[in-house]
């Protein structure tokens, strides 16, 4: 069995990995810290007797996401996770982190998605898990963009569930759509939640059963 994770450097990303490889998942990891992704790979064989491909690529550009489809083939699960957030007043945050954000948290997902759900309906079997939001849901004044994204993925996802639904298609599609997680995020997004944290291990952890028993 072959997964495919975005975003797998660190976060919910990296800790998936880890439950996968320990269930015996040969793995195709992505993002675009090479070294960090290296040194997750390092650690995940010295534990588990698995194969594993790295893959340092930006997947803001569309491009790279094609490419990534035609390089890695027959995959079994799909973990769409790479994103980013950022805080502030709508009119003073980064035009630029803005487009950058929406190619990365949509653009990358759907293209991925899309591709990869041919192919898995075409064998009969597959899974995709889109990593989204509690912001998915409800508006995010000072994080417009963020929650904004994360509600696209939120309701396209919805929809191709029913579609594969009335299909009667084997193939699944999941949302994850945790609070406030301890990653890397609040520093990238510059933000501080109020809220307690959950672990991500323990997110990936109890995801991995809800995708597996499905």
């Amino acid at each position: 069995m072959k997964a495919l994770i975005t975003g797998a450097s660190s976060g919910i990303g990296r800790d998936m990995a880890r439950v996968l490889a320990s269930k015996g998942y040969h793995l195709v990891l992505v993002a675009r810290n090479e070294e960090a992704l290296k040194q997750l790979a390092k650690e995940l064989k010295e534990k588990e007797k698995i194969e594993i491909e790295t893959i340092a690529m930006d997947l803001s550009i569309v491009e790279n996401c094609k490419e990534i489809h035609k390089k890695v083939q027959n995959v079994d699960i799909l973990i769409n996770n790479a994103g980013f957030g950022d805080c502030g007043n709508f009119t003073k945050t980064s035009l630029e982190k803005e487009m950058n954000m929406i190619n990365t948290n949509i653009v990358a997902y759907h293209i991925l998605m899309k591709l990869y759900l041919i192919d898995m309906k075409a064998k009969g079997n597959g899974k995709i898990l889109n990593v989204a939001s509690i912001a998915g849901f409800m508006p995010g004044p000072l994080m417009a963009t963020y929650y904004a994204t994360k509600a696209y993925i939120v309701r396209i996802s919805e929809s191709i569930r029913e579609e594969l639904k009335k299909e009667k298609s084997n193939v699944q599609i999941s949302i994850l759509c945790p609070g406030p997680v301890s990653t890397n995020f609040n520093k990238v997004a510059n933000v501080k939640f109020k809220m307690r944290e959950a672990s991500s291990i323990k997110v990936a952890r109890i995801c991995y059963q809800k995708i597996r028993t499905r």
